[in-house]
């Protein structure tokens, strides 16, 4: 007896429905989906302390006298205002001032060159380790020739105090441009000139932009950081 063709399904219809099991089981698997690293903050906030109460309470004095006739620095650091002339023959110097601080420092808002700097001393300036180094801070600022004036830390200030020793300040600077405008410091005739501000040997340099180009001048061997320049005389 000859088998129903409908009861036996053939090949290709076998085909089919294992392909369609295979789908189906396909649909059904998960998918993986890669979720995205997540970066790691780094471990910083900005500090509400940033100046002191007496700091604060100091600054807003300074600014009340003076206005936009000066500006203003806090916490700067001494190796930020002052370099070391001869680097090769004193080079543990710039260690001690790399460390180191000024509460505040003024500044001719013109230039940005530093006018004086400006200590508030608490009852931490009383121990011995701070005593070494306040006397320190205060020899760079005096052999540098930049003045420093120092305060008694407080809540509240002086105006009067305060205007008192800037006036003192700017005084001896007229007094001191009015003395070297009077007696000139007589330098030795030498082929090479000394710098006036870091006393070490000139450099001859050669202007390479603008309308003087291809002029010679000395300049400092500690330039940019020393931008004194004598003319060259050929």
């Amino acid at each position: 007896m000859t088998a129903n063709k409908k009861d036996n399904p053939g090949c290709l219809s076998i085909f089919l429905l294992f392909l369609r099991n295979a789908n189906s089981k396909k649909s059904e698997t998960p998918i993986d989906i890669q979720e995205e690293p997540v970066e790691e903050s780094l471990p910083y906030l900005v500090r509400d302390d940033f100046l002191s109460p007496a700091e604060f309470s100091f600054y807003k004095v300074l600014s009340s006298l003076v206005g936009n006739h000066i500006v203003i620095q806090s916490k700067v650091r001494l190796a930020d205002i002052f370099f070391v002339s001869r680097p090769n023959e004193n080079r543990s110097y710039f260690g001690k001032i790399s460390q180191k601080h000024v509460d505040f420092l003024v500044c001719d808002p013109k230039t940005m060159k530093p006018m004086f700097g400006v200590e508030l001393d608490d009852a931490s300036h009383n121990r011995s380790d701070r005593e070494e180094r306040d006397e320190f801070v205060d020899q760079v600022f005096k052999d540098a020739g930049l003045p420093l004036l120092r305060f008694s830390a407080q809540r509240q200030y002086s105006s009067r105090e305060i205007a008192e020793k800037i006036r003192t300040v700017f005084k001896g600077k007229v007094a001191a441009q009015a003395e070297e405008t009077k007696q000139p410091v007589q330098e030795k005739k030498l082929d090479v000139p000394i710098c006036p501000k870091c006393k070490i040997p000139m450099v001859l340099r050669t202007v390479k932009k603008g309308e003087y180009a291809g002029k010679q001048f000395y300049g400092c061997q500690n330039f940019p950081r020393c931008r004194s320049m004598k003319p060259y005389k050929q």
